[in-house]
């Protein structure tokens, strides 16, 4: 037996590593919540999940109803950062044109 490219210590070739599989934690998601009022506009409503979370002229009509009959609409989940981000966009797009849009954020 050669003991050519051995630790001495362990008789495990020389480079042999054990490794340990490292896992990447997932950032938490929030679910963005729209919110009825009496005074924004249904179009509005459109206008904004369209523009600031990417559905289709549908599926905006489907959340509108949703968040006009049942006071509050999914508009979608996001990482924080992002949800937050969202938020931000509508509330600002809502204040420029005098609407008092609420959106919230709930941890999904």
């Amino acid at each position: 037996m050669t003991m050519e490219n051995a630790d001495t210590n362990t008789g495990n070739k020389a480079g042999t590593r054990v490794g340990t599989e490292k896992k990447t934690e997932s950032p938490s998601l929030f679910k963005v919540l729209m919110h009825n009022d009496d005074y924004t506009s249904m179009d509005f409503v459109v206008e904004v999940l369209q523009e600031v979370f990417h559905k289709s002229s549908t599926e905006a009509e489907k959340i509108m109803l949703t968040i006009h009959f049942q006071g509050v609409g999914y508009c979608g989940t996001f990482p924080y950062a992002i949800a937050e981000s969202k938020v931000d966009r509508a509330r600002l797009k809502a204040r420029k044109a005098g609407f008092p849009l609420r959106c919230s954020l709930e941890e999904a």
